[in-house]
């Protein structure tokens, strides 16, 4: 038996947390994509937008002189009005012009579902790993790192879709965005995919058990005949 099988669970469950904690990060927060509008000649502020998979959040803030010719919005970090909203598919209630283009609504809805997938796979895996620390159950570690394995990849399908999803909008006639930039919460989902991807394999390879390391070894192993 390997003794350093316990460790090497233990370690890689570790790297894992974090990349659950990072997938949690990305899935509650608002800042997988910054949006910046056409600008006007003749104003001073503009209104930036970032939003995720939940709630898109405006904020009016002054306008920033690059060039002799040339003016941004931003950075979005700069103080201004800050509001934010749940969009209207989520809650009938609320108002988001930014999705009301029906494909957006299709993207938004594809991104947040697959996250949620993301999300209820990890925690299974998380409560199999649990579980497979009581004596006689590391049987449990093969599914457990199946299900981190598929979180990662329903992660990385809901960051594509978003991908897609803004790259859209901003090539929309129907929107006032032309530029934007992606944030740290969309860098959160992808690096919790690499994470709970590799670290899932990495589990399914320590929980195989152990090959022998030459023809002696099984011959040993053997039962004598009788």
């Amino acid at each position: 038996m390997d003794q350093s099988k316990p460790l090497k669970v233990r370690l890689t469950f570790s790297i894992i947390l974090v990349g659950i904690s990072l997938l949690f990060a990305a899935v509650v927060t608002d800042h997988w994509a910054v949006l910046s509008p056409s600008l006007e000649k003749n104003t001073t502020t503009c209104e930036a937008a970032h939003f995720g998979l939940w709630r898109l959040c405006t904020k009016r803030i002054f306008m920033q002189e690059q060039g002799a010719k040339e003016r941004s919005c931003g950075p979005i970090s700069l103080p201004g009005d800050h509001n934010c909203s749940y969009f209207k598919h989520f809650t009938p209630g609320e108002t988001s012009e930014i999705f009301e283009v029906t494909t957006q609504k299709e993207y938004s809805i594809s991104a947040a579902a697959i996250a949620i997938f993301s999300v209820g796979f990890a925690i299974i895996g998380t409560i199999c790993v649990l579980l497979s620390f009581r004596k006689k159950r590391d049987y449990l570690l093969k599914p457990a790192s199946m299900f981190y394995t598929f979180a990662g990849l329903c992660i990385i399908i809901s960051v594509e879709v978003m991908r897609q999803s803004v790259k859209r909008m901003i090539d929309s006639k129907e929107t006032a965005w032309i530029k934007y930039s992606y944030s740290w919460s969309f860098a959160c989902a992808c690096a919790s995919f690499v994470l709970l991807f590799v670290c899932g394999i990495a589990l399914l390879l320590i929980a195989l058990p152990r090959f022998p390391q030459n023809p002696w070894e099984t011959c040993m192993d053997a039962e004598p005949e009788h």
